[in-house]
């Protein structure tokens, strides 16, 4: 099978540094949906103005432009997507065969420190308060593959492909 990955959680949470190494374990087409958004959201965003839904609508057409492009080629892929709420997530999940959420979970503390070491982003870590407020947990109907990040990246990796297996094998 070719799933195609949406990694989703709060910012801060790894996405980025999760979805970089599971590119270089699966070798699979890899988009960063932070680059997807428009300069107007990065300039709100770098002033610490949170975004709103209508701010997010192209942003999340951007990304399910991509997954479109993937399903549609019979290709998988990983993609990174706060998703923060099942809207959004009905909206990017074209095909529950083949899109999964790939839900990463941690402490609130374990976020707030890697944003304090992230360097050159433009959400600055004063926006977390306003993306757990917003965040909608995936629900089990969602069929989410939930991952409790771990204490460095490559176990949280780890951890990942372990629950991937029957999903790329079809097992």
């Amino acid at each position: 099978m070719n799933p195609v990955l949406i990694v989703m959680g709060v910012s801060g949470v790894g996405k980025s540094t999760i979805a970089e190494l599971l590119n270089t374990h699966l070798h699979w087409p890899y988009q960063e949906g932070d680059d997807l958004h428009s300069a107007a959201n990065v300039e709100k965003m770098k002033h610490g103005i949170p975004l709103n839904d209508a701010d997010r609508m192209p942003w999340l057409h951007a990304i399910r432009d991509w997954i479109v492009a993937r399903v549609d080629a019979n290709e998988p892929g990983i993609v990174t997507c706060s998703a923060l709420k099942r809207s959004y997530r009905d909206l990017l999940v074209v095909d529950s065969s083949r899109v999964r959420i790939l839900y990463l979970h941690t402490d609130e503390a374990t976020i707030e420190e890697h944003l304090r070491r992230r360097t050159g982003h433009f959400m600055p870590p004063t926006l977390l308060d306003s993306q757990l407020k917003t965040l909608e947990e995936p629900a089990a109907d969602e069929h989410p593959i939930t991952i409790e990040v771990l204490e460095t990246a490559d176990e949280t990796v780890a951890s990942i492909l372990d629950a991937l297996k029957p999903i790329i094998t079809g097992a």
